[in-house]
């Protein structure tokens, strides 16, 4: 859904899936509103609206479908009564104008063929931008004519839209990656060299055929007030057009997918897919960045100011617009102080477990006897398995759906479904996150009364096997929020044989360090409160080269880590495993070892083991006596493992904001009874301690602060001042074709200013020189009989702003049907005349001082009716009046007031 507002946000517009557009009018008081008007807009969904600076509404759809519903036709529908309503839509619904009808007969059609994902009008010179993902189209929003088109290089495009090449590079991935793959199968099957092969022949047909151009695609689109605009794209660049459609400059300062852009004074904000907020300026130098949510950023708006931010899980954080600022700094040290009073510890058990199943599936007595007879008392249970499915065929295919972002299998899905079973998932558990890559599955169920407290789940896998590239070793991750701490899990499988110990030291290094989850995870909120949260800044590249997984509060390494038992043969291990001596068994653990040396699993821990070596034994064989006893006599290990690390960096350090997850290991084994694999599964719970912040104390502190701060209240204060301006005139006659500069003067030394320029009204003259009563505009757009440009702009200190304010002709019989023009044009030669208010604010303040203009067109054969007063023997000069009636508004209240008691001059 797609959502746009009037200047008073009065009037709500939405665009929906099903095609249709609502109206939403709203209430002066409470903030609700009625829908007062629907109709069918598009036969596709309706994928963006605007408002343009004439007050038409525009719609964009698939297959570049544009279509432009006139004020005059939403003006009289919306003042329709509720039992007119039914006339009211089908009088919108066939009022629209098809752009489609403005273009030339010689090829244009073809050049806009994309979906319109975005309409952004450009005030400042009353026009209106529409883009796809690769390209874009300027119009001119008066006269609607289609002024350029070009693609997100800057370059104008000859008759073929970028998507064409695109929908070609898609065609050619599927044949090729079809072919490559049904043909090559049996040969896969007799060469392991050839997977790597297939694997990497893949990911070359994907990057030719198209998928690298995801990068260049279009992910946002914004006005800023000096007239540039600025589009972000899913690379992380952001770029910077004049409002001509010529491409000025680049930057780049985080690596992840722009999702949105919010423009307010001189800062720009820009949303991103990782969940981080940065501020830049209006030349683009970054100001400051902050970690706002933990999932992608879908929306950022202005209100009341604050900048808010909708993030994909449903939350919605506010900051001051003064942020980055000195404000930012005096809150952070005051709520530090408070931490005591909004802090909470929660306890909460894991379950953890690990299975290395062999290819085979299990009984469900198995499940229930690993997982099911412990998992009454845990919150969140964790289950990761090793060689799920495997086999030359299944790798090579699992390498190939990995290249294309596709994961899973039918044997991952019984799994997944049976643990549902044995957790009983629908009324006790709830599975909310799995990951699959090729044999490895990890998967994780939280139990449903905490299910509130859990979400921002996000997996990630990282091959290890056959140059890196295969799945048969590897490691899944799984990662989730719980009570606004991070928890990632990681299922490994290792590289086998005992003399493989530095290539097992190789794996674990390289799962640690390029585990991606897509987003950044270091989450830190010291001053969040009530409405309002501080930003924590940190640097553009701060995070460069360090594992993701190290930002992690709290770590679970689980799975077959395939460490050996050195120096001890195959009756030796046996006979100690017989006695229950674990200790010596222990001090040949290569594990052990490997982390007392600092080579693997580097601050991790694992509690002390009780329980027999789980490897390897013959399938359904009971008792200790089911060891490997064929040819090869395998020496017993303990190959399964779980390991953790959690937010201490001292045994003595407690549970606080500071150090949020403290875990103990409440049991560490292995189920011995289990025979339906050659590995035991093992299971560790934990009870973890997690600090976190209570929202509404904190909120309520936050508040007490702002409230009782005298140097905060000052602050605020100065920032907010509006600075002082002046207008030329306040009075404009303009007869056929007339030009008037109006000036803005900005009085203020060191301030910028910034205005806008809205009609709030206009009237017609008739023949009789009796003026009709104003009528308001509920988008406040210009009519268009006159041109204001700029209308919005910013004024430097002690500077002049120069506005053109135009009369063209304007022919008033235009109407339409069907998209389609029923009569003819006919120049409306009465008199008119129009309200402006030039409204003027800060660069951190959303209110404004506001400048009243009123604009008068007659025509040359005619008397002016304002001329005429009694006392008016002065002429007219240079269409300028006296500035006899000049006064301020002090608020958008007197604008309205004073509106309503608008008399004949």
């Amino acid at each position: 859904m797609c959502l746009v507002a009037d200047d008073g946000n009065r009037v709500v517009w939405s665009g929906h899936r099903d095609g249709r557009i609502r109206c939403w009018v709203m209430d002066g008081g409470d903030g609700d509103g009625d829908e007062c008007l629907s109709w069918h807009a598009h036969r596709g969904p309706v994928l963006s609206l605007t408002i343009t600076s004439y007050g038409d509404l525009w719609s964009g759809s698939e297959g570049g479908a544009i279509k432009i519903w006139p004020w005059e036709a939403l003006e009289k529908s919306i003042c329709l009564t509720k039992e007119e309503r039914h006339m009211a839509a089908i009088m919108v619904e066939r009022s629209y104008v098809d752009l489609r009808s403005y273009l030339p007969a010689n090829g244009s059609n073809n050049m806009l063929t994309s979906d319109i994902k975005y309409l952004v009008s450009d005030n400042s010179r009353g026009n209106v931008w529409s883009a796809g993902y690769f390209s874009f189209a300027l119009w001119d929003a008066r006269t609607r004519e289609l002024l350029k088109v070009f693609n997100t290089d800057g370059l104008i495009e000859n008759k073929l839209e970028v998507s064409s090449i695109q929908d070609v590079s898609v065609d050619l991935i599927s044949a090729s990656r079809k072919d490559k793959t049904q043909s090559s199968i049996g040969f896969f099957q007799r060469s392991r060299n050839a997977i790597m092969g297939a694997a990497d022949a893949v990911r070359r047909v994907a990057a030719k055929g198209g998928f690298g151009d995801d990068n260049r695609r279009t992910e946002a689109l914004v006005v800023t007030m000096d007239g540039m605009i600025w589009t972000g794209c899913s690379s992380g660049l952001l770029v910077q057009w004049d409002g001509n459609g010529n491409r000025i400059q680049d930057f780049l300062y985080h690596p992840f997918a722009v999702q949105c852009l919010c423009t307010y004074g001189m800062q720009i904000w820009v949303g991103y897919v990782s969940g981080t907020v940065q501020v830049l300026d209006l030349k683009g130098n970054l100001i400051g960045g902050w970690v706002a949510h933990s999932s992608p950023i879908l929306n950022m708006t202005i209100g009341s100011g604050y900048i808010f931010a909708l993030a994909n899980h449903g939350g919605i954080r506010c900051w001051s617009i003064t942020s980055p600022g000195p404000l930012d700094g005096i809150l952070r040290s005051e709520l530090s102080g408070k931490e005591f009073l909004y802090t909470k510890v929660e306890n909460l058990k894991i379950l953890c477990g690990t299975w290395n199943v062999g290819q085979g599936k299990a009984s469900q007595d198995s499940l229930t006897s690993w997982l099911g007879s412990v998992a009454s008392d845990v919150g969140i249970v964790v289950v990761g398995l090793q060689e799920v499915e495997m086999g030359a065929g299944f790798l090579a295919m699992s390498a190939a759906k990995e290249t294309v972002g596709l994961e899973g299998s039918s044997v991952g899905q019984w799994w997944l479904d049976m643990i549902d079973k044995t957790l009983d998932e629908g009324s006790t558990f709830e599975r909310v996150g799995s990951r699959q890559l090729a044999g490895m599955v990890i998967a994780v169920w939280v139990k449903i009364n905490i299910r509130f407290h859990v979400g921002d789940v996000d997996v990630a896998a990282v091959p290890c096997g056959f140059g890196r590239a295969i799945g048969n070793k590897g490691a899944v991750g799984l990662r989730i929020r719980v009570y606004d701490k991070i928890m990632c899990f990681v299922n490994c499988h290792f590289a086998a044989h005992l003399d493989a110990v530095n290539r097992r030291n190789a794996d674990f290094d390289h799962v640690y360090r390029t585990m991606s989850f897509g987003r950044p995870t270091s989450l830190s909120y010291t001053a969040a409160a009530g409405t309002s949260s501080v930003p924590i800044f940190r640097g553009t590249n701060s995070a460069e080269g360090i594992p993701e997984l190290s930002e992690a509060d709290m770590i679970v390494f689980l799975g077959d880590f395939n460490y050996r038992l050195d120096g001890i043969s195959y009756d030796e291990a046996r006979d100690f495993v017989s006695q229950r001596c674990f200790d010596w068994l222990r001090e040949r653990d290569q594990l052990r070892a490997e982390m007392e040396a600092g080579n693997v699993f580097q601050g991790m821990r694992e509690a002390e083991i009780t329980f027999p070596p789980t490897y390897k034994f013959e399938r359904h064989q009971a008792g200790l006596a089911g060891y490997d006893s064929g040819e090869k006599k395998r020496i017993p290990a303990w190959c399964d493992r779980i390991l953790y690390r959690d937010s201490r960096s001292s045994s003595m350090a407690e549970c606080s904001l500071e150090c949020p997850i403290i875990a103990f290991v409440l049991q560490y084994e292995a189920c011995m009874d289990v025979t339906d694999s050659d590995h035991k599964p093992v299971r560790c719970i934990f009870s973890t301690d997690i600090a976190r912040v209570d929202e509404s104390i904190r909120r309520q502190e936050f508040g007490e602060i702002i409230e009782s701060n005298e140097k905060i209240r000052c602050l605020l204060k100065e920032l907010c001042k509006i600075p002082d301006t002046i207008i030329s005139t306040n009075n404009i006659i303009l007869q056929n074709h007339d030009t008037l500069i109006l000036r803005i003067t900005n009085k203020c030394a060191d301030e910028d200013a910034f205005f806008e320029m809205k009609c709030k009204g206009q009237r017609t003259i008739n023949e009789d020189q009796k003026l009709s009563n104003h009528q308001l505009r509920g988008s406040f757009g210009f009519p268009r009989w006159l041109e204001v440009i700029p209308a919005t702009g910013l004024i430097k200190p002690d500077h002049i702003a120069e506005v053109s304010v135009h009369h063209e002709e304007f022919q008033t019989q235009e109407e339409y049907v069907d998209g389609i023009v029923q009569n003819s044009w006919c120049e409306d030669s009465r008199d008119k005349e129009a309200i402006l208010f030039v409204k003027v604010h800060g660069k951190y303040t959303t209110q404004t001082r506001n400048h009243r203009v009123r604009v008068h067109h007659c025509y040359s054969s005619k008397k002016s009716p304002i001329g005429s007063q009694p006392n008016s023997s002065r002429p007219v000069q240079g269409g300028v009046l006296h500035r006899s009636d000049f006064q301020r508004l002090s608020s958008s209240y007197d604008v309205v007031d004073q509106l309503q008691k608008l008399h004949n001059p």
